[in-house]
């Protein structure tokens, strides 16, 4: 496939996440109150699964891996908003296997080179550590918004969840400056505003919100 359509595909899920942000930051904004819409979870799942794709044709492992649990965390929130079912039991099927599949097929014909990781010559080692530190943040905030949802029974994007988005992003803002990434600054910097304004509506509404 042509780097291209590889690069077309990569840009297509940081448009679809972005546009996550931006809808769920809208509706919230009208309604002054922060929402968890569906759309919000089916674009996060597209954009997911694309990135596998993306992963897979850059022959980028540390792509598909930190998209593995959020991937799965999609799934669950769709469950949460009972909406799951919905969708045709071979196409569940399908999105539930598609990570394993892609992932064991490029590792069987050794498209993976997990060394490259961390021999990267462009990136210094304290640059490269922050990187990982602001990504490892930035993806558990979804593993404490899981929680936090099967908790309540319900899925919710609680105060903690902006909180820590705020500060990996904050990071990673950080990251992109030292690496001269405009991309990853310009998404950042609009992810940044979202999360910041969306900690003012909640703290607005209840000053004692639980996070």
């Amino acid at each position: 496939m042509s780097n291209a359509i590889t690069i077309a595909i990569g840009a297509l899920a940081q448009i679809l996440f972005s546009s996550r942000i931006i809808l769920q930051w809208i509706l919230s904004e009208k309604s002054r109150r922060v929402l968890t819409p569906l759309l919000f979870w089916e674009l996060s799942l597209v954009a997911s699964f694309l990135l596998f794709i993306y992963g897979y044709l850059r022959n980028d492992f540390a792509i598909m891996l930190g998209q593995s649990l959020t991937y799965y965390i999609y799934i669950r929130n769709i469950q949460l908003q009972k909406q799951w079912k919905k969708i045709h039991p071979f196409l569940r099927l399908f999105i539930y296997i598609f990570p394993v599949i892609i992932i064991i097929y490029g590792y069987n014909n050794e498209r993976y080179d997990i060394n490259n990781l961390f021999n990267d010559d462009t990136i210094s080692t304290p640059l490269l550590f922050l990187g990982i530190i602001s990504q490892l943040l930035f993806t558990f905030r979804f593993i404490y918004q899981w929680l936090y949802s099967e908790r309540k029974k319900e899925s919710s994007l609680p105060l903690g969840f902006w909180v820590i988005s705020l500060l990996g992003s904050g990071l990673i803002l950080i990251y992109a400056v030292f690496r001269l990434d405009p991309i990853l600054f310009i998404g950042h910097l609009i992810g940044f505003t979202a999360y910041a304004r969306n900690i003012i509506i909640i703290k607005k509404n209840n000053p004692h919100s639980e996070q």
